[in-house]
């Protein structure tokens, strides 16, 4: 391919991206700007300028398949000669199987998994509240990333604020035990492989200049995700030269709880004050409604304009945010939801539902299941494959014999919450994340490792259907439950390549895309995720959802449930207070015209809604959605509607909200639905409260309008 083929499709700051003369060169190139494509079309246009060699040529990646994508991008442009494109880890390990065999040495034997030392190292705690060993392992690679040996430990924990599995003197003894255990038996495990190389090339030039001259053309793509380790592996592949380039996104840093360090990115033209910066931010993904919420969401958390993206797809639908009363109800709904926005001719494979974590994703395989939509669940074990449910099913086969299920689940339910200390609200991070291992490994960056509060969930959502089972069976057992598990729960998803529902979490998401996207679970607790209690955290948290809404195309429908179980506890739920952003960009989308810019129309809504405050006095929080619906509506309607809710909710003996939340009352006053389908499409009415209450409130809504 020639110079004007390799620029003729991008644009304006695609191609100075690609053509850049700047050492080093930064791209921040937003999501869906094309970064891959420009990172690609640099190398090819770098190779064919004759500004760069072929084979001196490293690109780095974070996992095996970006690397081969980029190799494969590479062969399309006409770039015949090998590349070398791969991670950290594994580039380290060549050069390092080199250097061991040109001197001669034995190489250490590579430990995959620090559960198999950290086994022999661990004593069980009291109360059943020993964290798991992937817990240890994964506060271990967190110290690695950060180059935090083991006498520094505790006191790293106090600069970050981050929760330790256990107390940090236990953590950090432990951690000194495991390294000193690797030693005795010549081991050495993958972030070793990192520091190794690092010492070696700052203490044999020799090594160093071998390395520096092998690869002179240095290229990283995510850098947001880069970690110190990695990022001083980097500077001694570097030396004192600055053929660089770097590809990153500062608002889809979302891995700092595992050792990345975004502060790298945001701080790299202060280290290299030669560096040339462009910025990518036409979006080629998403429509403009869907960049518009997005956008609302990052402004909300105070994100400068500039890092907003600008949409080049044509207009979409209106994002929806959707109430549940329960999470069983949400799950059904987004079930009947994905079914009916499926038109013909479309795939199952263009849309996909997202949560924040592994253990709400079981739930959504029930209902899909039981609705006959095909599913594949992303880059996890299904649910009965986890180790701690292949457990527990056998700790609750090896009762003895004379004890009933009931109480054998009643044991187990109190194991449960004897694990850890995080209430209900605190659900667990989401644990894939970068690292990029060696093709040694059974695995990239992707799998992911339970922590503890992961594990938690999974096994209350075990206790949860062991209560629905022996509801239903009178001679409930344990090899009864076992056999209705494996006939009604086992995952039945599709196999890779097969049309089907994508069901994943918002990490596993990022680098991907489809038409129409869930967002499942938008709560107080889980987004935000209930540990994130420093500043840095929420922002963390609030890029993480962002990251989530750009992986829509073109539809986006999020929702909520204002009850979820955690085993046998039902716990109420409040809506996640990013949805206020999202309302406010639902609002603007309401009152704009076609191909409005995304960021004036929400400077505009703030604006608007500053205005309403009187003058002199401080700014009031925006009305609720609901509370605007409500004014909006007819007054004798909404007192109708709150008059039957009141006696339905005396009736049960429940609160009023239970029956319907005020959002589903002031829908049902403004749409004044004539029938059960049009009761389905309002926020908070899934199939099960249609049926329940559909003919009271059609009742009420026909008698209003005979009225009228």
């Amino acid at each position: 391919m020639g110079d004007i083929a390799l620029l003729e499709d991008l644009n304006d700051a695609q191609r100075h991206a690609v053509t850049s003369e700047a050492a080093p060169l930064c791209v921040l190139a937003g999501a869906g700007s094309g970064k891959t494509r420009v990172l690609t079309r640099r190398v090819a246009w770098r190779i064919e300028q004759g500004t760069a060699d072929a084979r001196h040529v490293l690109a780095l990646t974070f996992t095996r398949k970006a690397a081969g994508e980029l190799r494969s991008r590479l062969r399309a442009l006409g770039v015949r000669q090998h590349v070398a494109a791969g991670t950290f880890h594994g580039i380290a390990y060549g050069q390092l199987r080199q250097r061991w065999a040109d001197l001669g040495a034995r190489p250490p034997a590579l430990l995959d998994r620090k559960a198999r030392v950290l086994a022999r190292l661990v004593s069980r705690r009291d109360g059943g509240r020993s964290p798991t060993l992937a817990d240890l392992a994964g506060e271990i690679e967190w110290a690695k990333a950060r180059m935090v040996a083991p006498e520094g430990y505790a006191e790293a924990l106090v600069a970050t604020g981050r929760r330790p599995p256990l107390p940090a003197h236990e953590m950090a003894a432990l951690y000194s035990r495991y390294e000193e255990e690797k030693r005795r038996h010549g081991l050495v495990d993958f972030d070793d492989l990192l520091v190794a190389c690092i010492n070696d090339l700052e203490q044999d030039p020799a090594f160093a200049a071998a390395q520096r001259w092998r690869f002179r053309h240095l290229f990283v793509d995510e850098f947001q995700d880069v970690n110190p380790a990695q990022f001083r592996l980097l500077q001694g592949w570097m030396g004192d030269r600055l053929d660089l380039c770097v590809v990153g996104d500062p608002n889809q840093a979302i891995y700092s709880w595992n050792g990345a360090d975004p502060s790298l990115l945001g701080g790299f033209s202060r280290r290299y004050p030669t560096t040339g910066v462009v910025r990518l931010d036409h979006n080629y993904r998403s429509s403009p409604q869907v960049l518009t919420v997005a956008a609302a969401v990052l402004a909300q958390g105070h994100t400068s304009n500039a890092d907003l993206l600008r949409a080049t797809q044509a207009d979409g639908p209106v994002p929806t945010v959707t109430a549940s009363d329960s999470d069983v109800s949400e799950a059904r709904t987004i079930a009947s939801r994905l079914r009916r926005t499926r038109r013909p001719g479309m795939p199952w494979a263009h849309l996909a539902v997202l949560t924040r974590t592994n253990a709400q994703l079981v739930l959504l395989e029930e209902a899909l299941r039981s609705a006959r939509i095909p599913y594949r669940v992303s880059g996890g074990e299904a649910f009965l494959e986890r180790p701690e449910v292949r457990d527990a099913l056998d700790d609750l086969r090896r009762a003895p014999v004379r004890t009933p299920f009931g109480a054998r689940l009643a044991d187990l339910e109190a194991r449960v919450a004897g694990i850890g200390t995080a209430g209900p609200g605190g659900r667990p991070e989401e644990t894939a994340g970068p690292g990029g291992r060696p093709e040694e490994t059974a695995g990239t960056a992707g799998p992911g490792r339970p922590d503890e509060d992961d594990r938690r969930s999974h096994l209350e959502g075990l206790v949860r259907l062991g209560r629905e089972y022996e509801a239903m069976d009178p001679a409930a057992s344990a090899e009864g439950f076992s056999a209705w598990l494996a006939a009604t729960v086992r995952s039945e998803g599709a196999e890779d390549g097969a049309d089907a529902v994508e069901l994943t979490t918002f990490h596993r998401a990022k680098g991907l895309e489809w038409p129409v996207v869930f967002l499942a679970g938008l709560e107080r607790g889980l987004v935000p995720i209930g540990r994130a209690a420093t500043p840095a955290a929420e922002a963390e948290e609030r890029r993480l959802l962002y990251v989530a809404l750009t992986r829509a195309e073109r539809e986006l429908h999020c929702s909520w449930a204002e009850r979820r179980t955690f085993g046998s506890r039902t716990v109420t739920r409040t809506r996640s207070p990013y949805l206020d952003a999202v309302d406010l960009a639902r609002r603007a989308l309401a009152q704009a015209p076609a191909g409005s810019d995304p960021v004036r129309l929400i400077q505009a809504e703030r604006s608007r809604l500053g205005r309403q405050s009187a003058p002199g006095q401080r700014r009031s929080r925006p009305r609720s959605p609901a509370a605007a619906m409500v004014e909006a509506a007819d007054p004798d309607m909404i007192a109708a509607l709150r008059a039957w809710r009141s006696s339905a909710a005396r009736l049960s003996g429940v609160p009023a909200y239970v029956i319907c939340h005020d959002t589903t009352l002031a829908a049902v006053a403004s749409a004044l639905p004539a029938s059960h389908d049009e009761l389905l499409a309002l926020p908070g009415l899934g199939p099960v409260k249609a049926a329940r209450y559909g003919e009271a409130l059609l009742d009420l809504v026909s008698q209003h309008r005979r009225s009228a």
